[in-house]
C-alpha cells in the first residue's frame, strides 16, 4: 500500500467517523466496553498473541 493510499484511507475513515450520529457513537462506545476481553491477551498481555505471529511466520 503506498503512501497516497494509506492517506485516501485514512480520510475515508475519518469523514465516515465524523458523518456519523453522536447517538451511534455512543451506542459502538457502550458496547465496545460490555464485550469481554479475550482470555489470552487478558491474562497476559501481548505475549500469546506475539507468539501466535511468531508461528504464522515461520
Amino acid at each position: 500500500m503506498s503512501g497516497n493510499e494509506y492517506v485516501k484511507y485514512m480520510t475515508e475513515q475519518f469523514t465516515a467517523y465524523i458523518d456519523t450520529p453522536p447517538e451511534e457513537k455512543k451506542l459502538r462506545k457502550s458496547q465496545h466496553k460490555t464485550e469481554p476481553p479475550v482470555c489470552s491477551s487478558r491474562w497476559l498481555g501481548v505475549l500469546p498473541f506475539a507468539f501466535k505471529l511468531f508461528l504464522k511466520k515461520n
